[in-house]
């Protein structure tokens, strides 16, 4: 069979090529160069200075715990939903299937003002939770909160997309070889899945670890308690700390190139599974 690529003219495809190159080194490749070139602009002793200091070490530790409790907890919805809406139908699965797509479609901003309105202390649960020493805005449990909404459908549009590919063949034979329903799932349905799930996972945490709007409207901005990076990385640069600012931004930047990386190279594996 003729390559109809190789018919097109070889200026088309230098112009084409080229552009797209453009595209990736202006969009791309300059202004990750511009956050590290920033963060060493006062060298190395004041780049290392801000990575340790204390409220640098506060957020990126509140960071890794929203992604620690929020990626989990989206992975096992995802697995959930995915399993209920590819292998059964029920009354209110389009519904469900629509719901998944809320977060996409919601700006987080809102998301976070609608924590808010539920949880804070003039909010409908505000009074009972002020009466009980409780707090979630402002406080550890909103960020979290706020953090699972916007991530909410990664893992379950991933999977779902997959297991419908795949089909519900394998599952019925191994039912109708005597297999229990775990065993279904742990023997047939996760080895299928597997690398699906990891590239959600990955969407997942990327997503959770550079959430700002959501996060911004339920933090309240306490240094040293409430400041994720990117609402740190906000902070420093308000304050014109511009060197500290990009050196906690190259700490994301670094995260996302290595999130990035497993997303491409899971890419791949996804694919096969589907085929």
């Amino acid at each position: 069979m003729t390559n109809s690529h190789a018919q097109d003219p070889v200026l088309v495809r230098w112009i084409l090529t080229g552009m797209a190159l453009t595209a990736l080194v202006l969009f791309i490749v300059l202004p990750l160069a511009v956050v590290f070139v920033q963060a060493l602009e006062k060298g190395w002793q004041a780049y290392r200075d801000t990575v340790v200091q204390p409220e640098t070490v506060s957020a990126i530790e509140l960071s890794l715990l929203a992604v620690g409790i929020s990626v989990p907890l989206n992975l096992l919805f995802g697995l959930a939903a995915a399993w209920a809406i590819t292998k059964f139908q029920f009354q209110g699965k389009n519904v469900l299937t629509a719901l998944i797509d809320i977060p996409f479609g919601v700006s987080p901003v809102i998301s976070g003002l609608v924590w808010v309105l539920v949880f804070g202390a003039q909010g409908w649960f505000g009074p009972w939770l002020v009466e009980h020493d409780i707090s979630i805005i402002f406080a550890v449990p909103g960020i979290i909160l706020a953090t699972t909404f916007v991530t909410f459908p990664f893992v379950a549009r991933e999977l779902i997309a997959l297991m419908e590919s795949q089909g519900t063949e394998e599952e019925e034979a191994a039912l109708s070889l005597g297999a229990s329903g775990w065993q279904m799932f742990f023997r047939v349905t996760l080895p299928n899945i597997k690398w699906g799930l990891l590239y959600g996972v990955v969407l997942c945490t990327a997503r959770a670890l550079g959430e700002f709007g959501a996060v911004s409207v339920v933090s309240g901005h306490i240094r040293g308690q409430t400041n994720t990076l990117p609402l740190h990385v906000e902070i420093l640069y308000n304050e014109y700390n511009y060197a500290g600012a990009f050196a906690v931004a190259s700490l994301l930047s670094v995260l996302t190139v290595i999130t990035l990386a497993l997303k491409k190279a899971l890419e791949g594996k996804t694919s096969e599974q589907r085929g």
